[in-house]
C-alpha cells in the first residue's frame, strides 16, 4: 500500500529558478526513507508542500486516507500560558474527551439512571479507552520524556519560554505520544544529545508506521533508513539502501556516467575528424561525399546523449600549523565549576600530550561547552588549575558564532581580520564556496551553517597546534561536513572537540572524555572501543596520578582491555582473494539490476498494476542484495585476518 505518492512536483520562488522540477517518487506503508540533498535543494520546501503549508506550482501529492501525519519542524501555536506538560497532554485529547464522557455517564448511573443505552455507551467508551492506552498515558509520557531528555523542571515551564531546540524536542515527544502513522522528520537530531538520539533510533526501529527523514546525521541515516531519495536539480534519484550504500553507489554511478561520457566524446571526435575530411573532399565537386558528410554529422548529434556528470569541487584547504615543542599540551588539576547550587564538575584531573585527538562527550547541559570556555579563558573556574604548554597556540571554532561587526560584508570582514588584499580575501572566500555577489552580503544575512563556514575560513590562516571545535558540524549539510572532515584529516596537531555527530567522532577520536554526573571518565581509545568496553562493563581503571580523586571526582583513565586474538585462517590468501572478487562481482551485478529496476519503476509511475509487479521484484532483489553483501563482508573480513 502506498502512503505518499508524489507526481511531477514543480515549485519556483524566483522566475526561471525551479527549486523542484518534476519531482516524482512514492513511499510505501512502513518504509523508512531518507530524503537527501545539499542545503537549498528543496527538501524543506517539499515537506512544507506535503503538510499543506506551501502550494506547488504543478504536480500532485496524495497521502493515504485516514493516515495521521506529523512534521517535527512544524511547531504548532499553543494558547498563552501553556506549560510543556500541557503541550504533551494535547497528544491525549481524544482519550481525555473519552474519559470526561465516561465520568459524566458514571455520574448519571450513580444517580440511579438505568437506561440500557447509557450502559452500552459506557462499555464502548471503556473498551476504546483501554485499547487506546488511556490507563498508561502517564507511564508512556514519562518514558518518552526520559528518552528525549525532557526533565520534570522543563515540563513545568511555559512552552513559550523554551529555546527553539527545546521546543523541537517537546514537539517530537508530542508526535511520538500521538502515535502518528507517518512521521516526517526534518533534522530530528540537531537538538538531541547522543543519549536522546540513540533513544530515538531505538524507538524508530520498533515504530510500525512510515518514516520520511531529512537529516545530515549520517550515523542516524545508516541506523534508520532503508532507502534514499536524493533531490538533485529538482528531480529524484533513487538508492535502495542506507546512507553508506548511497555514498558508495553515488560514486559508482558518477564514475560509470563519466566513462560513458568520455567514450561518447572519443567517438564524436573520431567522427568529427572523418566528417571534416569528407567535407574537404566534397569541395572538389563530389556531391555523394558531401551527403556522406551530412549523414555523419547527424549521426554525431544522435550520439550526444550523455551530459558530462557534475561533481562539486572539494575545498582545497588545510589548517595552518605551528610546530609544537615539548610533551605538555594541557594540564588540568582539581578543576571545578558550579552555577549556584548546581555543580557541573569537580575534581577534574587531566593531562594532554602532543598528537592526541580527544572527543568531549556528554548529555546536553552537563557542562561540555563550559569546560571549553574555561580552557579558552572565557570563563573562570571555581577551583583548580589549568595550564597550557608554553608553545601551544589555540585555534577555536565555537558552537555559537559571533562576529563583532555583523553589518560588514564577507569580503570586508576578511580584509579587517586578515589584513590582506581584496583579491586574496576573495580567493579565500571562493575556496569556501563564497563566490560572485555572495561576498558582498552582510555577515548578518548568512545562515548558521554559512557563518560557521566563514569563521572556519578565517581560522584556516592561523598557525595553530591545538584545534578546539565546539559542535563543528551543526547546521551543515553532508557535503560541508565532509569538507571540514577533510581539513581536520590533514591537520596533524592536537584536536579537542565537542560533537554529537557520531561519524565525526568515529573518524577522529583517539581518546574519549565522557562528562556525566559531575565527573569526567577519561578513556584511551576510539569511540567504538569505548562503547564496546562500556557495554561489557569492562574498564581497566586507574588514577591519573597518586593524588587523583576517586571516580566521583572525575579524574579517571579507562583503557580498553585487549580483545582475544582470533586464529588466522590456514592455507594462504589466494583462494580467499578469488572468493572476495567473485562476491564483489555478484554484488555489482545485483546493483546493476537494482538500478535498472528503479528506472523501470520511475517510468511506470502511472501504471498501478505494473508498479505492483516491479515492487515485488525490487523486494526480492533487496533480499538477494542483503545476502550478497553479508557474504562479501564476511569473506572480506576473513581476508583481512588471513593477511594479518
Amino acid at each position: 500500500m502506498i502512503d505518499i505518492s508524489v507526481s511531477g512536483l514543480v515549485k519556483e520562488f524566483e522566475v526561471g529558478k525551479k527549486i523542484l522540477d518534476g519531482l516524482t517518487f512514492q513511499v510505501d506503508a512502513g518504509e523508512r526513507v531518507g530524503l537527501l540533498g545539499p542545503n537549498g535543494c528543496g527538501k524543506t520546501t517539499f515537506l512544507r508542500i506535503l503538510t499543506g503549508e506551501v502550494h506547488p506550482d504543478e504536480g500532485d501529492i496524495v497521502v493515504a486516507p485516514n493516515k495521521r501525519m506529523g512534521l517535527i519542524s512544524q511547531i504548532p501555536v499553543y494558547p498563552a500560558g501553556y506549560t510543556v506538560e500541557d503541550v504533551l497532554d494535547t497528544a491525549f485529547l481524544p482519550l481525555h474527551e473519552m474519559e470526561e464522557e465516561m465520568t459524566q455517564l458514571s455520574q448519571r448511573m450513580a444517580e440511579g439512571e438505568s437506561d440500557s443505552a447509557v450502559l452500552s455507551r459506557y462499555d464502548k467508551l471503556s473498551a476504546a479507552f483501554q485499547a487506546g492506552g488511556g490507563y498508561e498515558t502517564d507511564t508512556n509520557k514519562n518514558k518518552v520524556c526520559n528518552g528525549l531528555s525532557i526533565p520534570q523542571d522543563m515540563r513545568e515551564r511555559p512552552f513559550d519560554m523554551l529555546s527553539g531546540g527545546e521546543k523541537t524536542r517537546v514537539n517530537l515527544a508530542r508526535l511520538i505520544l500521538e502515535d502518528t502513522d507517518i512521521l516526517l522528520l526534518d533534522e530530528p537530531t540537531n537538538h538531541l544529545d547522543l543519549r536522546a538520539t540513540e533513544w530515538l533510533e531505538e524507538y524508530l526501529e520498533k515504530f510500525k508506521g512510515t518514516v520520511l527523514a531529512v537529516s545530515h546525521d549520517r550515523y542516524f541515516l545508516d541506523k534508520v533508513v532503508k532507502r534514499v531519495v536524493e533531490i538533485q536539480e529538482g528531480k529524484a534519484e533513487f538508492y535502495s539502501g542506507n546512507y553508506s550504500f548511497y555514498a558508495v553507489e553515488k560514486e559508482r554511478r558518477y564514475e560509470e556516467k563519466l566513462r560513458q561520457y568520455e567514450k561518447e566524446q572519443a567517438k564524436i571526435q573520431q567522427l568529427e575528424k572523418a566528417a571534416e575530411q569528407l567535407r574537404i573532399w566534397a569541395y572538389s565537386g563530389n556531391d555523394k561525399i558531401f551527403k556522406r558528410a551530412q549523414s555523419m554529422e547527424k549521426r554525431i548529434e544522435r550520439i550526444r546523449q550523455t551530459d558530462k556528470p557534475k561533481k562539486d569541487r572539494k575545498m582545497a584547504v588545510r589548517f595552518g600549523e605551528r610546530e609544537f615543542r615539548g610533551d605538555e599540551v594541557l594540564s588540568i588539576k582539581g578543576l571545578e565549576k558550579a552555577f549556584g547550587e548546581r555543580t557541573l564538575f569537580a575534581g577534574v584531573n587531566l593531562e594532554v600530550e602532543g598528537g592526541e585527538r580527544i572527543a568531549l562527550l556528554g548529555d546536553n547541559g552537563t557542562g561540555k561547552s563550559t569546560l571549553i570556555k574555561i580552557i579558552m579563558g572565557e570563563e573562570e573556574p571555581d577551583g583548580g588549575k589549568l595550564r597550557k604548554g608554553p608553545t601551544v597556540k589555540v585555534g577555536y571554532l565555537p558552537q555559537i558564532i559571533h562576529f563583532d561587526h555583523p553589518e560588514r560584508t564577507l569580503v570586508d570582514t576578511m580584509l579587517y581580520d586578515l589584513d590582506c588584499t581584496a583579491q586574496t580575501a576573495r580567493n579565500r572566500l571562493a575556496t569556501f564556496k563564497f563566490r560572485g555577489e555572495d561576498v558582498f552580503k552582510p555577515v548578518s544575512a548568512l545562515s548558521g551553517g554559512e557563518q560557521s563556514r566563514l569563521r572556519l575560513c578565517m581560522l584556516m590562516d592561523s598557525k595553530i597546534n591545538l584545534l578546539i571545535l565546539d559542535e563543528p558540524t551543526n547546521h551543515l549539510d553532508i557535503q560541508s561536513r565532509e569538507w571540514i572532515e577533510e581539513a581536520v584529516e590533514d591537520y596533524e596537531g592536537n584536536l579537542l572537540f565537542v560533537s554529537h555527530d557520531r561519524y565525526f567522532i568515529d573518524r577522529f577520536a583517539t581518546r574519549i572524555w565522557m562528562l556525566e554526573n559531575g565527573a569526567i571518565t577519561d578513556f584511551k581509545g576510539t569511540y567504538q572501543e569505548y562503547l564496546s568496553a562500556k557495554e561489557r562493563g569492562k574498564f581497566s581503571v586507574g588514577r591519573d596520578d597518586p593524588g587523583a580523586p576517586s571516580s566521583a571526582g572525575g579524574g579517571l583513565r579507562a583503557t580498553p582491555l585487549s580483545p582475544e586474538k582470533k586464529p588466522k585462517r590456514p592455507g594462504g590468501t589466494k583462494n580467499l582473494e578469488k572468493e572476495v572478487n567473485a562476491a564483489e562481482r555478484a554484488v555489482a551485478s545485483a546493483e546493476e539490476k537494482m538500478y535498472d529496476l528503479e528506472q523501470a519503476i520511475q517510468e511506470a509511475s502511472a501504471d498501478y498494476l505494473k508498479l505492483q509487479e516491479l515492487y515485488q521484484q525490487r523486494e526480492a532483489l533487496e533480499d538477494e542484495l542483503a545476502h550478497l553483501y553479508a557474504v562479501w563482508e564476511g569473506l572480506a573480513a576473513d581476508l583481512e585476518e588471513a593477511r594479518g
